[in-house]
């Protein structure tokens, strides 16, 4: 490999829209580039890869908590394979609940350092955010930001004037300053932002103590079921958070209708899901009771479905309900 590739972490809290801001650079870039994607997400059912491989890119998963643990081996396995294949561009995203400093400082070690060029670190916020202190407390959404070179005010569609005034004092406010922030909806970063340098100093590798107790297993989007299996269900917990994905295969289709109600009514601070219905495939992104739906243009898939809450909840009764919603195989 002759030249580093070009490479940037977009972090950001659970349901800041870091898949949405990626999709949307990988829509924008240059037609003649090959990007590259490695996506790192607290659950263990993979939802990232499944939305972004549609795309023209090479996707890489690491489910199960922060992919910086376990003495980073997740993430090297993942990064090798995607380095192997020349991109022009590498982005990656670390899980909502992840450490953003321990990526940086396995993207800056010395066995990295001859192919990675690691570019300015883009933080999205949702602006609202800044005012509720279950999120100003938390020290995984102080850090990501206090990583970042770029932090970027994502929603401000959904936004009131005190939320745009919050977000541009806490701005106004860093030591050192950052060297770009904007508001912007439906995550439309730049590409042009991508090719900023880091500017921020490294923390030394001392400061960076998180224990986690994590299961990691690299992925391909769309992975499989075994062949007696009809579907999977697979818990996590850590940072004060829970989740529960399943996995179903692809001969179930859901009711579009009864699917959108449930989610709708379902309370859980973040929902993610790709499924298949009887009106096509769609992704299901719900953050905070707001249900977002985009069509997907994929036939034959696995459908499948992540809930994250700070609350332990009825899973059982969940996946019951979720096999009623299925038109279940004979």
């Amino acid at each position: 490999m002759t030249q580093r590739i070009p490479a940037n972490i977009i972090t950001g809290f659970l349901g800041t829209g870091k898949t949405t801001a990626i999709l949307h650079l990988l829509n924008d870039k240059p037609a003649h580039e090959r990007w590259a994607v490695l996506v790192n997400e607290f659950g263990e059912i993979g939802i990232d890869g499944a939305l972004l491989s549609g795309q023209d890119a090479i996707v890489r998963e690491v489910p199960g908590g922060c992919m910086c643990c376990t003495a980073g081996v997740p993430m090297s396995v993942g990064l090798t394979a995607l380095l192997r294949q020349k991109p022009d561009r590498l982005l990656i995203e670390p899980t909502g609940l992840g450490h953003p400093e321990e990526v940086i400082s396995v993207l800056r070690s010395e066995q990295y350092q001859p192919y990675i060029d690691l570019k300015a670190t883009i933080a999205l916020v949702d602006p609202r955010r800044f005012s509720d202190p279950r999120y100003t407390s938390h020290q995984n959404f102080n850090d990501q930001l206090d990583c970042a070179d770029i932090v970027i005010g994502n929603k401000d569609d959904l936004c009131e004037t005190a939320d745009r005034d919050n977000f541009n004092h806490w701005i106004a406010q860093q030591t050192p300053q950052k060297i770009h922030a904007q508001l912007v909806k439906n995550g439309q970063i730049s590409p042009q932002l991508l090719d900023l340098d880091r500017t921020l100093p490294d923390k030394d590798n001392q400061d960076l103590h998180h224990h986690h107790h994590h299961n990691h297993h690299l992925m391909e989007p769309g992975f499989s079921l075994a062949p007696t299996q009809k579907f999977i269900r697979k818990e996590n917990q850590g940072e004060g958070y829970f989740s529960c994905g399943w996995l179903f295969g692809a001969e179930f289709v859901f009711s579009f209708d009864v699917l959108f109600s449930m989610l709708s009514e379902l309370t859980a601070e973040r929902v993610k899901a790709v499924i298949n219905t009887d009106k096509g495939c769609y992704a299901f992104n719900v953050h905070q009771q707001m249900i977002s739906v985009n069509e997907m243009s994929l036939e034959g898939f696995e459908s499948r479905i992540e809930v994250i809450d700070s609350q332990l909840m009825p899973w059982d009764e969940l996946e019951q309900i979720l096999l009623k919603i299925a038109q279940i195989p004979a």
